[in-house]
């Protein structure tokens, strides 16, 4: 048996992991972001072409389902608060930075001067890194890092 991304395999086929393999290995498949403002988030991470939903239920809290499998939440300060006891809005400098990967260096470079000139702050202006990627770092409405980048072509 050998594992490829998650999912168990023998002879070649896919298989359901047993009971115990789901266990020794859990499957990180949401990513929830604690934001100040619900709504400009949202029309931030629309411009990196997420489209969050907003639960009827739980006006707090919106999801998007990515073509990947990832499931990736916003919730307000307010909402998430009942469900984490002691919980505060974190201080400092982000911890965290979101990555979003472009086709070409010049979808960077446009997105990056998109979302400057929407009022977004921008971290750092678009560079060819020494690691073969043309990058940049805008920060979301809550000053959270998202780093925006790709390949540079092959020289």
């Amino acid at each position: 048996m050998t594992r490829a991304w998650g999912i168990a395999r023998t002879a070649g086929k896919p298989r359901r992991p047993s009971p115990k393999e789901r266990i020794m290995n859990p499957t990180l498949n949401t990513i929830d972001i604690v934001v100040s403002d619900l709504d400009a988030s949202i029309a931030f991470y629309a411009r990196l072409g997420l489209e969050f939903k907003v639960d009827e239920h739980s006006p707090g809290h919106a999801g998007c389902d990515l073509p990947n499998g990832l499931h990736v939440m916003l919730d307000t300060e307010g909402f998430r608060t009942p469900f984490l006891p002691g919980w505060s809005a974190p201080t400092g400098g982000p911890r965290t930075l979101l990555c979003f990967e472009f086709e070409t260096p010049a979808g960077v470079d446009a997105r990056y001067a998109e979302l400057v000139e929407a009022g977004h702050r921008g971290i750092a202006e678009p560079f060819d890194a020494f690691w073969g990627m043309r990058y940049a770092t805008v920060a979301d409405p809550d000053g959270n890092g998202v780093d925006l980048y790709a390949a540079l072509p092959a020289s």
